[in-house]
């Protein structure tokens, strides 16, 4: 009898099927097609194949067929099993008999273009997001502290200093009650296509909640819901931009938009900035008509600058001679640790009559859980229709699933009293990390409070600059298991200066200090050597 690891397999789908009229038998037929799926390797050993009772169902022959079939295929060594325990794809087949390339040798045919080239031919601008795709995986490994090197002690597992929300304090129950309470008997509604914009009852609590916490002005319907901040870039700038479009990007900035710019064909312009935030000067002198300008006004990423109010009218103006857009994207607003949050720059824009210009990206992976992947766009009433249609055409449509549960958790103030709890969680944590700089790197690393957001930026001090710089600082963070990321990876060009991301919101307080002391000792022997 197979052993329960066997027995517990789901039973496989298969594609079977009979002609009548063909010279094979009926039970010959059931016997190739089986075995060309085996040795093809499309059906893996240790397979339950369906009963025999339930397969001449489907295929509309006598069982008699299907078992006989089966039998022949048990004393060829292809299936094995017995009476009343179910029948499985052998667990030991001959490798000989496997039609599957092994492993380097399917890797390198995968990889042969026509030819005998190094690889397939890829767009150019396919060729540079796969690229930029490794280049960003390799900064994650690293920050994931995957670099190689010497682990931390045993039994120590240190999250300091990832940044990304705490997600075990997350209100699951909450949301598990919502997510019953609508998926048991969905309403019909909720089982066929709803707008691609998204859900109205989602699109609607958005609205609601940036009207009144973001000073948007805005409707339910200028709300187009989408899988994420970058799908929501995407849509806009593959939307609103011809190939070649030059496109402002703060430097440093955001690693992610990167992406959806190439994809879009768009020419990247990377503007440096300065104490009040992207430099618009810059920007003209750099590209004076450039199509758009993406921009992280209340809480740049990942400087923690905010863009003044004089900045932010120089921006506006500069849009409207060079009838540009502004995509303004507020990724953490809702974690302000003092004073009252920012007004959003739509907001500004629409109280000068200059709504039109702005579109608004938003995200629920920082304040959430990051594989939500449930992202926004506000846009102007003139965008409304074709940016629908875009997203209904490019099938990027967000899962139903999701939305109408995330609608009821907005609506019955479960959100804000989730996002009142955390903003307290990370304040404190704000606080311990800053205390713990100061106690164990104060030699090392410079740091001041944020208002705002999940980490802070830490300077480096001259001995460290100049032993290791950022880069070689994250490097030996990692080998220590501490994910530490250096700002030279968010700058699109040469970097101009150096920083040490260090994220809080993940770390629980008591890991904090030990954290940064551990720090602290990696970098000192490092500097040493």
């Amino acid at each position: 009898m197979p052993p329960p690891s066997l027995r517990r397999r789901k039973t496989a789908l298969l594609a079977l099927a009979l002609e009548r009229t063909a010279p094979a038998t009926l039970q010959q037929q059931i016997c190739e097609q089986l075995r060309e799926i085996i040795l093809a390797g499309r059906l893996p050993p240790g397979s339950r194949l369906p009963s025999s009772r339930a397969l001449a169902a489907e295929l509309g022959c006598s069982r008699n067929t299907v078992v006989t079939a089966f039998d022949q295929l048990l004393s060829e060594g292809y299936l094995e099993g017995q009476a009343g325990s179910g029948t499985y794809v052998c667990r030991v087949l001959p490798e000989e008999l496997l039609g599957v390339a092994p492993p380097a040798e399917a890797a390198t045919a995968c990889s042969e273009a026509p030819g005998g080239t190094a690889g397939p031919r890829l767009a150019g601008r396919a060729a540079a997001i796969v690229d930029l795709s490794r280049r960003d995986r390799d900064r994650h490994r690293l920050a994931q502290g995957s670099a190689g090197g010497t682990a931390p002690a045993a039994g120590e597992t240190l999250r300091a200093f990832l940044s990304g929300p705490e997600t075990a304090e997350f209100p699951f129950d909450v949301w598990g009650r919502l997510y019953a309470r609508i998926w048991r008997r969905p309403a019909d509604r909720l089982l066929q296509l709803d707008s691609a914009a998204g859900m109205q009852s989602l699109r609607e609590a958005i609205a609601g909640y940036l009207r009144s916490y973001r000073g948007l002005q805005c409707d339910w319907h200028q709300v187009i819901v989408t899988t994420g901040a970058q799908a929501a870039i995407g849509l806009a700038t593959q939307m609103l931009l011809e190939p070649g479009d030059a496109v402002w990007i703060e430097e440093p900035g955001y690693v992610g938009l990167r992406g959806p710019l190439l994809a879009a064909g768009a020419e990247l312009v990377p503007v440096p900035l300065d104490g009040e935030g992207i430099s618009v000067a810059a920007g003209t002198r750099l590209a004076a008509k450039a199509r758009a300008a993406i921009v992280t006004p209340s809480h740049h990423y990942p400087l923690g600058t905010t863009l003044t109010l004089a900045r932010r009218l120089e921006l506006l103006e500069w849009a409207r001679e060079a009838d540009a857009w502004i995509l303004e994207d507020d990724y953490d607003s809702e974690y302000r640790y003092a004073g009252r949050p920012l007004a959003s720059l739509q907001g500004l824009a629409a109280g000068r009559g200059e709504a039109g210009r702005v579109i608004y990206v938003g995200t629920f992976s920082k304040v959430l859980f990051p594989s939500i992947r449930i992202g926004y766009l506000v846009v102007p009433e003139a965008l409304v229709e074709p940016l629908t249609a875009g997203q209904a055409a490019l099938g990027a449509m967000p899962s139903a699933l999701v939305q109408p549960v995330l609608a009821s958790f907005i609506e019955d103030g479960s959100f804000a009293t989730h996002v009142r709890r955390m903003r307290r969680l990370y304040a404190a944590r704000q606080a311990a990390l800053v205390a713990a700089v100061k106690t164990h790197l104060d030699d090392l690393l410079t740091v001041t409070p944020d208002d705002a957001g999940l980490h802070v930026m830490a300077g480096l001090k001259a001995p460290l600059a100049e032993r290791l710089g950022d880069q070689g600082a994250a490097r030996v963070a990692a080998a220590a298991g501490i994910g530490v990321v250096p700002l030279a990876n968010y700058f699109y060009g040469p970097a101009t200066r150096q920083g040490l991301m260090l994220g809080y919101a993940g770390v629980p307080e008591d890991e904090i200090d030990g954290g940064a002391r551990r720090l602290g000792e990696v970098l000192r022997t490092a500097m040493r050597s």
